[in-house]
């Protein structure tokens, strides 16, 4: 049986390409919100963050959620994605042992 093929995608800020359920998905909902998809389900154009604080620094500084989203994010957008990625953090890291438990 061949191996199933681990779904990549590359985070905006660094650049760098890891498996899907390494990075924290950031969705632009169809009624114009911007928020942090932990499922990776929510309907809506996604990007894809690594769970480090310093690249959501990162994309702040460069606008690249903007670019991403194709929608302008405003700063009281970015105050409350800082609050709930840290939030989320602790979370996302739990989620991230659990999955590399199960895959040994």
């Amino acid at each position: 049986m061949r191996p199933r093929k681990v779904p990549l995608r590359k985070c905006v800020a660094c650049q760098d390409m890891k498996p899907k359920k390494e990075l924290i998905r950031i969705v632009r909902t169809p009624a114009e919100e911007v928020q942090i998809d932990l499922t990776g389900k929510k309907a809506g154009r996604g990007a894809y963050l690594c769970g480090k604080v310093s690249c959501f620094k990162l994309a702040k500084k460069s606008k690249a959620l903007d670019r991403a989203l194709k929608q302008h994010v405003g700063e009281h957008i970015y105050d409350q994605l800082a609050q709930d990625f840290v939030a989320v953090e602790e979370q996302f890291i739990a989620n991230k042992e659990l999955i590399s438990d199960e895959a040994e």
